[in-house]
């Protein structure tokens, strides 16, 4: 090939290189800006209602003046906590069954299409099912029917990071804890998973990410209540379903109130996030 025709198909991948790095770039900068926009106008119209008063207060009844969103926010920490509890050991169990025990399982293979399907599945389905199978026997909807709904929503996401992130760990790694003696369990839980635990809560966070903003199932399980309660036998209320009926609603307090519930959620995931990225990797590097 002529030094022309070497400098011709150069000069053809050069070209192609930098169209392709200005679409790949203004995707990224129209993504930002949405996103930006977003975070903006929830900014903007949530602090005009966040309050001293928003907090500590329960919500307001129609067409009264004043009032928070205590109970919602009471009852979003308690089922949120409540589900974490249950997803995240069966979610890591399972994850760590998956990854070690699982190779060439048929058990194995039928649990990772169930928890795709799971990932996939819309919440409202996730919902209606606990829906028929708690709340329609015990005759009324409660805080554990919601918890029990999250949970089923969480797990599937703490299940696959789990089994993602220890397929990771390198080969000559376990090899080494098996050349030393340690059994099968021991080189599972304290050196695969020791080697990517900073992954594992990655996906943890992102189970209550992903929870702490479902509106969908709450609505068939926990629905809501105006008065603060911790009694999870009862209809609880929560954020994503204040938010719901709230930003729909005519009054203007509500409205605001909306916003500021919208705020809440979006900063409190955002801060999980940060904290995952910052103090635990920190830990992890260490």
């Amino acid at each position: 090939m002529t030094q022309a025709a070497v400098n011709s198909v150069y000069k053809s991948r050069l070209r192609k290189h930098k169209i392709g790095i200005f679409f790949s770039t203004a995707a990224m900068a129209l993504g930002v800006f949405f996103l930006m926009w977003i975070l903006l106008t929830l900014v903007s119209k949530g602090l005009g209602s966040l309050s001293w008063e928003a907090i500590t207060t329960a919500t307001p009844a129609p067409g009264e003046e004043g009032g928070g969103l205590a109970n919602a926010l009471l009852g979003s920490l308690m089922m949120v906590g409540f589900a974490t509890l249950i997803s995240t050991p069966i979610g890591i169990l399972a994850g760590i069954y998956l990854a070690e025990y699982g190779e060439k399982n048929w058990f194995s293979d039928l649990t990772r299409f169930v928890t795709d399907i799971m990932l996939s599945a819309p919440s409202v389905v996730i919902g209606l099912f606990v829906y028929a199978i708690y709340v329609a026997h015990i005759k009324h909807f409660s805080g554990w029917a919601g918890t029990l709904a999250i949970s089923l929503i969480a797990i599937p996401v703490v299940v696959r990071t789990t089994d993602n992130m220890l397929a990771l760990v390198p080969t000559s790694l376990r090899e080494a804890a098996f050349a030393l003696g340690a059994p099968r369990w021991k080189v599972a839980l304290f050196i695969r998973v020791k080697a990517v635990k900073a992954g594992i809560l990655t996906g943890v966070l992102l189970a209550i990410a992903r929870i702490s903003g479902e509106t969908a199932p709450l609505l068939f399980t926990a629905l809501n209540n105006q008065f603060i309660n911790i009694d999870m036998n009862k209809p609880m209320a929560n954020l994503p379903v204040v938010i719901y009926q709230f930003a729909m609603s005519p009054y203007d307090n509500w409205r605001g109130l909306a916003w500021t519930g919208a705020l809440l959620v979006t900063f409190s995931v955002l801060a999980l996030n940060i904290l995952s990225r910052t103090v635990f990797a920190q830990k992890v590097h260490k």
